[in-house]
């Protein structure tokens, strides 16, 4: 699934303990795929440290797993731009705002 073909059934709602997010089935789907291959991704590290493999080998399969971790935040995040963000403005709840810049910075680090 392309990152720009997300599409979230559901939007971010309040909850009793604070604002969840429903992602429809087959986002949900794909982010445990993605998420099941970054766990075997990183046993596999482990593994080529266990196995003393040339450090720019285990680099490489770091870099893959960071990719891989990216495409993971790519998805929640045009999910959550287009359906959670877009609801609270719509809402008139412009501190939402303030909380995506505060991801954003995260996400930079």
């Amino acid at each position: 699934m392309d990152v720009m073909e997300v599409k979230v059934e559901e939007a971010c709602c309040p909850s009793d303990n604070g604002r969840r997010s429903h992602h429809s089935l087959a986002v949900k789907s794909d982010l445990t795929v993605r998420l099941n291959r970054l766990e075997g991704q990183i046993r596999g590290v482990k593994g080529l440290i266990a196995k003393d493999t040339y450090c720019d080998q285990v680099l490489n399969q770091i870099a893959a797993i960071q990719a891989a971790l990216n495409s993971v935040r790519k998805v929640l995040l045009t999910g959550h731009l287009k359906e959670c963000v877009v609801e609270r403005i719509q809402q008139g709840d412009a501190e939402v705002v303030d909380e995506l810049l505060q991801t954003i910075q995260k996400l930079m680090k």
